[in-house]
């Protein structure tokens, strides 16, 4: 038992208050949640793939520079994919010129380009003639399809970006100029394309795939309804499962439910008041917190059953239980809080959210699991098995804390072993961020994505705005020259698949005025001239089709777009930085590559060294809060290795396994941090009870805190490896490896405890005594010395 001066006997007396007041207690929770949850009308989904951006973010400033100088690149990408396997079929060609006709009616719809739409430029006597290349589909006789065919994969404009080079394959690009911060256009604008998709292959018998930034966004809306749809009510299920099976208590289940249903609803209503928007990342927190918000109960109920089996009172239980609970629990509460506070570091806003919405809940969960619970637990029937009925996994723990006590220097030199051997690993691991790959294969974004990329064109583009810094300077032969050795210097590097350029349009519009003549397929020698054939070519395009997507107003700079294939982000950012040392080098212009693949590459790079320093104040915190709570600096160290040590052997594993971190990934330490600390915390808790409180030796108290804490341990545990596990199911790539990496850490980090920390324990205790026994005999030489003279 405990003496009336115990430092913790305060919150034996709040035990005793919840216990009195528990009408009052439950009314209460009940009423806070009601009106923290209020808060969940006002929550929104953030569709828009720059919200994982921050404004500082040069990749972001520089391709919002783009976006103001030309026409916006959000864009649907629309793949014909006709039976008989030729694009250039009556039939296909029909499908093509619908699918355009019927895309300028599309919401928010800026520009369509097409294989039928596009401006075919000849000579016709001394006059220009320019038109789309395909008119009327229907009505072609074979020798004009033939002749469309021949212009269009002799074109560089359309080949290998709007038909593929068997001709198998057209494609139609649909620009849009979506509303800032609007968060049902993209969506709007998608249902309307699905729509008008499915008609077209039902009247012509095609398929169309669909890809591009707007399906992107839309991707994330749905992925996020699909998990919470689907991974919530899974995890509940789970949650109930393994609680029931543990505990074999209905009232405990029903109070554990309790718990996570209120710590939930007052984390996203709080969310909803904040004015957090939800994304896929910050969305997960709802799985998350529901994990988490286990934990604490099963601290709490472990304790309390252990009390009733040993022939305490149900209410003498439950206040013993809090009583001893308390701080541990407040402790991992805040430690964990911390951990995801410390996901405030991130350069990505989503991650940030979720690190707030799920402390937020972690501490909501702390206060119900002190004031709700035990206000239901006194209140509901509660029966405990007979204090006989210890089960197998008692009796099984108990022999692990025998096992380690007797055999802790092998089992030291086991985990360090496997330690050394893991740690090493960690640099298999490279940077490599997707946004293609963030969905899983069972989506359509990615199936369709997949296919067009492999079958179509690249759906990866890099932008790169070249300036002749004078106006109307895109037209001088010599700013023409560095453009076209920039082209075609890009059409040499295996990466690439397509360049668009303004150097291809002048060059044919030079053929073009010299009477088609192929001779004059290059670029103007006179400025004026080459002036006038823009002018001319320019008077002549229809409404919609213009040229400011690859010049400026004044026309003092041009936009050049490379499609690329599917690549890693370090062979990306590669590539992007070659792209600007020839530019630099041999045109003497300065130019960026930017685009949303080139902000994704950079991401994950950007993060880590930012996390770096919000992982290392978290440890340091978490560190202080340890050594504040069980006043020992020297446990307070101690308690770091167990705590660390996980987060690198699960890279190490990650790194022989999958080998590749994206952003999320990037995330686990920082957030892992605070979750795995709680073993440790309530381990040393109970090995310290047991010294000061029941004078026990280390052995003894080592073997106390197995059996006291251990069980629980174990099963908060294998509830927060199932949440992760649950959440690794999402179809969103970054949740799913995030959840994967996080699972595998909280595994490592019991067996940790369960080996490693009782091991290293034993062992500075072993080494404190032997510090004192040489100072005995030190001093016990000195006075020898003194009292016995030569």
């Amino acid at each position: 038992m405990h003496s009336k001066n115990d430092r913790n006997e305060w919150a034996g007396r709040f035990a005793d208050w919840v216990i009195r007041w528990r009408w009052l207690v439950l009314f209460a929770s009940v009423v806070l949640t009601i009106m923290a949850a209020s808060g969940g009308r006002f929550l929104q989904m953030n569709n828009d793939y720059k919200v994982f951006f921050s404004e500082d973010n040069p990749q972001l400033q520089e391709f919002e520079q783009v976006q103001r100088t030309y026409t916006k690149v959000d864009n649907i990408l629309f793949a014909v994919v006709p039976a008989e396997g030729d694009a250039f079929s009556e039939n296909s060609l029909a499908a093509v010129e619908e699918l355009t006709d019927r895309s300028w009616q599309l919401p928010y719809s800026l520009r369509v380009d097409s294989l039928t739409n596009f401006q075919h430029t000849y000579a016709e006597g001394d006059n220009l003639v320019v038109q789309d290349l395909v008119e009327g589909a229907e009505d072609l006789s074979q020798k004009e399809l033939a002749r469309v065919k021949q212009v269009a994969l002799n074109e560089p404009a359309l080949s290998g970006k709007l038909v593929n080079a068997e001709g198998s394959i057209a494609g139609v690009n649909v620009t849009f100029q979506l509303p800032e911060k609007s968060m049902d256009a993209g969506p709007e604008a998608v249902a309307a394309a699905r729509e008008m998709i499915a008609d077209i292959e039902e009247k012509y018998g095609v398929q169309v795939r669909a890809t591009g930034t707007v399906m992107l966004f839309n991707a994330f809306f749905e992925s996020s309804m699909k998990d919470m749809g689907t991974l919530v009510p899974m995890m509940y299920l789970v949650i109930l499962l393994i609680t029931f099976l543990l505990l074999r208590s209905v009232t405990a289940t029903f109070v554990t439910t309790a718990v996570i249903v209120f710590s939930t609803l007052t984390a996203m209503g709080a969310a909803g008041h904040i004015g957090i928007q939800l994304t896929p990342p910050s969305s997960a927190a709802t799985t998350i917190i529901m994990t988490l918000a286990v934990a604490d109960s099963i601290h709490i109920l472990v304790t309390m059953f252990g009390g009733m089996r040993q022939g305490l009172g149900k209410i003498e239980a439950l206040r013993e239980s809090i009583r001893v609970n308390f701080g541990p629990v407040f402790l991992t509460s805040l430690t964990t809080a911390v951990g995801f506070l410390s996901m405030n570091f991130s350069d990505a806003l989503p991650f940030r959210d979720l690190g707030n919405i799920t402390a937020i809940g972690v501490m909501a969960a702390f206060f119900f699991s002190v004031g709700l619970l035990p206000a239901l637990m006194a209140v509901l029937p509660v029966k405990a098995r007979d204090k006989k009925s210890e089960t197998a996994v008692d009796r099984a723990i108990n022999r692990l804390g025998d096992f380690v006590v007797l055999r802790h220097r092998p089992v030291l030199v086991a985990v360090m072993l496997v330690s050394v051997t893991l740690l090493a690993l960690i640099p298999l691991n490279t940077l490599d961020d997707n946004f293609v790959t963030y969905f899983d294969e069972s989506t359509s974004f990615r199936q369709d994505t997949d296919f067009i990329n492999d079958n179509l064109s690249g759906i990866y583009q890099v932008q790169y705005s070249l300036d002749s810094e004078t106006n109307n300077g895109v037209s001088d032969p010599a700013f023409l020259e560095k453009v076209e050795g920039f082209s075609s210097w890009l059409r040499q590097q295996p990466e690439v698949r397509h360049v668009n350029t303004i150097s291809d349009t002048f060059q044919r519009l030079n053929k073009n005025l010299h009477a088609d003549d192929p001779a004059y397929y290059r670029l103007p020698e006179n400025p004026e001239l080459a002036a006038q054939y823009l002018l001319l070519y320019e008077l002549s395009l229809p409404y919609g089709l213009d040229l400011n997507n690859q010049l400026n107003v004044s026309k003092s700079s041009t936009q050049l777009v490379v499609t690329l294939k599917d690549m890693p982000s370090a062979q990306l950012r590669d590539f992007a930085e070659r792209g600007t040392q020839w530019l630099e080098q041999n045109a003497d212009i300065v130019a960026h590559g930017v685009g949303p693949a080139i902000m994704f590459a950079y991401i994950a790079e950007r993060n880590i060294k930012n996390m770096l320093m919000g992982t290392f104040l978290a440890v340091i915190v978490i560190a202080l809060l340890i050594t504040i709570a069980l006043r020992s600096v020297r446990l307070g160290a101690l308690s770091l290795i167990p705590t660390l040590l996980p987060a690198g052997l699960s890279f190490g594993l990650w790194g022989l396994l999958v080998g590749e971190v994206n952003v999320a990934v990037s995330m686990v330490a920082g957030m892992a941090l605070g979750i795995v600390v709680d073993d440790t915390v309530h381990f040393l808790s109970k090995y310290q009870r047991a010294r000061r409180e029941r004078s026990l030796d280390i052995e003894g108290a080592i073997r106390y805190a197995f059996s006291s804490v251990g069980v629980a341990i174990l099963v908060t545990s294998i509830i927060l490896i199932s949440g992760f596990t649950v959440l690794a199911q999402s179809t969103f790539g970054m949740n799913a490896n995030m959840a994967i990496l996080t699972a595998i850490t909280i595994f490592f980090a019991l067996v940790a405890v369960f080996s490693l920390l009782p091991s290293l324990l034993l062992l500075d205790h072993r080494r404190e005594q032997q510090d004192t026994k040489t100072a005995l005999i030190s001093d016990s030489e000195d006075e020898d010395y003194v009292h016995n003279p030569a």
